[in-house]
């Protein structure tokens, strides 16, 4: 129960991290909004992008699925967001690189910006309470056993045990698969009996 709440806020705490990278500067000033999603996938532009249609959608998604996966308290979920998050980020950085030559870090808003890290940090941050979450509890499998059936004896009856089914009581000798056997004399037939010769 502690380790899913822990991995539920921690989980939390990514997405929202996530969420709120792309209002942030990540390179040069240039926040993540203003970075077309198909941008990561053609090459990056000075083009300024829709607001839904901005690196911003995948990490809603990922946001999305941290709260199903909250809910749910699906370890799955919540590192797939995770993964979700670092990709997408791992994937900017790449086109960023081709398009600038290389990437750099200035302290004076040159380079690689504060929502990188929030983005970076966001996925971290995911992929830590996917793993401290428990998941779901399940019950104990129990194995039940096979009743066993009793059947009487010529020394009385079976012992009273209320932990095992017990056959209907029977005769002692209906027990017996086949009865007693008898032997019958069966008379032979005598031809000259049945046939005798012709008189003269």
């Amino acid at each position: 129960m502690i380790r899913n709440i822990v991995g539920s806020v921690l989980a939390l705490a990514g997405a929202t991290a996530a969420v709120w990278s792309p209002f942030r500067a990540w390179y040069d000033g240039r926040h993540g909004r203003d970075y077309a999603i198909d941008e990561l996938f053609t090459g990056i532009t000075d083009d300024r992008g829709e607001l839904l249609g901005s690196i911003l959608a995948p990490f809603l998604f990922a946001a999305l699925l941290t709260l199903l996966g909250v809910v749910l308290r699906s370890r799955l979920l919540v590192a797939l967001a995770g993964i979700v998050v670092l990709g997408f980020t791992v994937l900017w950085m790449v086109r960023v690189g081709q398009a600038e030559g290389s990437l750099t870090i200035g302290g004076d808003g040159a380079g690689l910006g504060d929502g990188v890290a929030n983005a970076f940090g966001g996925g971290i941050l995911l992929l830590l309470g996917a793993v401290v979450m428990s998941g779901r509890s399940r019950p104990p499998h129990r194995v039940d056993q096979p009743p066993r059936f009793t059947h009487p004896t010529l020394d009385g009856p079976p012992p009273d045990d209320t932990s095992t089914l017990e056959a209907p009581r029977q005769h002692p000798q209906a027990s017996a698969p086949y009865a007693a056997t008898q032997t019958f004399d069966v008379p032979t037939p005598d031809p000259e009996r049945e046939n005798p010769p012709p008189k003269g």
